[in-house]
């Protein structure tokens, strides 16, 4: 793996967090306006809607230079869309990337 497609799995990665968390306070703020006086969907449609973003443009990129089939890049979307599917995106991003660096060591051993 070249360091441009690294560098781009990591983005999506650093993005899958918090985009996940923000998709679940949006979840909690929707229920709190609907039983409470409390209405911060506004915000947090916002900010949730700019990580998302981030997201589909980082796993756009990510997907282009990792050479991803279609299912590997629609199951990374599918995960987008669901609450905490961000946190398992972060999961499976990472088991790669250390299954990259392990095969780099191999190949630099050999």
């Amino acid at each position: 793996m070249d360091i441009k497609t690294a560098a781009a799995q990591r983005r999506l990665r650093l993005v899958s967090g918090p985009e996940a968390v923000s998709f679940l306070l949006l979840l909690v703020c929707s229920v709190l306006k609907r039983t409470t006086d409390f209405n911060a969907v506004p915000v947090m449609g916002a900010i949730h809607g700019v990580l998302f973003i981030a997201y589909v443009l980082f796993l756009a990129d990510a997907w282009n230079r990792s050479k991803w089939d279609f299912k590997k890049g629609a199951i990374y979307f599918i995960l987008s869309v669901l609450p905490t599917g961000g946190f398992f995106a972060d999961r499976m991003l990472r088991r790669e990337s250390e299954a990259s660096v392990i095969a780099a060591q191999a190949r630099q051993a050999a």
